[in-house]
């Protein structure tokens, strides 16, 4: 049987560990069983469980103490991955074997590891070896993303790391609840937007030629390929959670391989079929 995985990533503070959260309660409450894995070694506290947990393998703190080292904040977190990539036995004790597992991995926020270090693609490696499917889940805060030249930012950094681990990708951006409601009505054109219309509306704040041919030309490799969009989260939401559930457990096929399940007792409420048994009949169908 296959094992599932969602690589919970983004920049600091673009609130990984509360979406790890708000999953986990979203597939407890449809009868669904996940676990938590830290990956981010410089962590201090999280508000669930988890699987496995990276500090116990080796911290940023003692990294920086060290004398012979002497790495300032990302330089140790990226030494802790790079020794990290070369134990992933620790890895495979942590997590056994366990049919079914569907486990999110809440990675580090440093946005290197997604651009061009090779740790967080050895990783993926190291998974698919494993029989995990695999769904990259590229945060952003839509906070950061209410104008076009941040958007198209956060648009290139989701891109790299799609281009860099070569896997399916969901982009979301996060804490919705806590933009105003003109910031909401705002955002909602970069949820599904229109490159080029968007550069025509900032033309004017392009001085350089250069720029804005450059500018031009990253609108049009989004727009023509349509290489990336965004699904918003709002944690307090639960339908949209589970919209975004669906979504990635579509990329990662979950549930082909599940068996029928018996049906309910008929004493129960049809319409609290689990999500399970929901989406095995609609794969059947």
């Amino acid at each position: 049987m296959p094992r599932y995985a969602q690589l919970v990533m983004g920049p600091a503070g673009s609130g990984k560990s509360t979406y790890c959260s708000t999953m986990v309660q979203h597939l407890g409450s449809l009868n669904r069983s996940a676990h938590v894995v830290n990956l981010d070694p410089a962590a201090e506290h999280f508000d669930y469980p988890v699987m496995a947990d990276i500090r116990e393998l080796i911290q940023v703190d003692d990294v920086m103490e060290d004398p012979s080292l002497r790495f300032g904040p990302n330089g140790g977190l990226v030494f802790c991955m790079e020794y990290f990539a070369n134990n992933f036995d620790w890895l495979d004790e942590s997590l056994g074997h366990v049919e079914d597992d569907y486990i999110l991995f809440d990675c580090p926020g440093q946005i290197e590891l997604y651009t061009h270090l090779p740790v967080m693609k050895q990783l993926v490696e190291q998974l698919q070896q494993r029989e995990f499917r695999v769904c990259g889940v590229f945060l952003v805060d839509s906070q950061f993303m209410v104008e076009s030249f941040k958007f198209i930012s956060g648009v290139m950094a989701a891109l790299s790391a799609m281009v860099l681990l070569e896997i399916p990708q969901i982009n979301i951006m996060t804490k919705m609840d806590l933009l105003s409601p003109k910031a909401k009505k705002e955002i909602e054109k970069y949820l599904d937007p229109d490159m080029y219309a968007m550069m025509e509306d900032n033309s004017d704040n392009i001085t350089s030629t250069k720029f804005k041919n450059l500018t031009k030309a990253i609108c049009g490799l989004i727009e023509d390929y349509s290489m990336v969009r965004f699904m918003p989260f709002d944690r307090s939401d639960e339908e949209g959670v589970n919209i975004v559930l669906q979504n990635i457990d579509f990329a990662i096929q979950y549930g082909e391989d599940l068996e029928f399940k018996e049906p309910k007792e008929a004493d129960e409420d049809p319409d609290d079929l689990n999500y399970d048994e929901a989406f095995q009949d609609k794969v059947d169908s």
